[in-house]
């Protein structure tokens, strides 16, 4: 905004090609989870939403990684315990690489949340939140809203 309180040309331009991106692309998504049924449901269930593509699932941190490296998505979804590498260092490591890539971090434990979002999570959701809880989620920051954490 300018000094008068107006949204400036600038502004004006962001918000349009935010618009006509969402329009026209899908929002690219990694799930990376290490329980394979939990990460193959999630991925599954978000899948099936128009405008949404889980372009690469990974089990740990360093695969999620290597992944990265080779076609960063516009968000992520991190769970944070996992082994080799946990969810709080992918998180750390991602965000210094590509602070571009939105992460929304999912966990069984919401005293996590404060430690997500100091590591770099953008959102924070607890697991068994709803379906329609993760898509808001994303829809919002593939926006570049600000989310309401959830915790059921």
């Amino acid at each position: 905004m300018n000094q008068s309180g107006h949204k400036s040309l600038k502004d004006e331009r962001r918000i349009l090609q935010t618009v006509e991106k969402s329009l026209h692309e899908s929002t690219s998504i990694m799930v990376v989870e290490d329980n394979s049924r939990a990460r193959q449901a999630l991925t599954a269930s978000i899948s099936l939403q128009e405008g949404i593509q889980v372009t690469a699932e990974a089990s740990n941190g360093v695969e999620a990684i290597r992944l990265i490296e080779r076609h960063p998505p516009d968000i992520i979804l991190m769970d944070l315990q996992m082994p080799v590498m946990d969810g709080l260092e992918a998180t750390r490591a991602v965000k210094k690489n590509w602070p571009g890539i939105k992460i929304i971090a999912l966990t069984m434990y919401p005293y996590y949340e404060p430690e997500a979002l100091a590591a770099g999570a953008d959102a924070f959701l607890v697991k068994g939140c709803s379906v329609s809880d993760v898509i808001s989620a994303i829809h919002a920051l593939f926006q570049n809203n600000e989310v309401d954490n959830f915790h059921p």
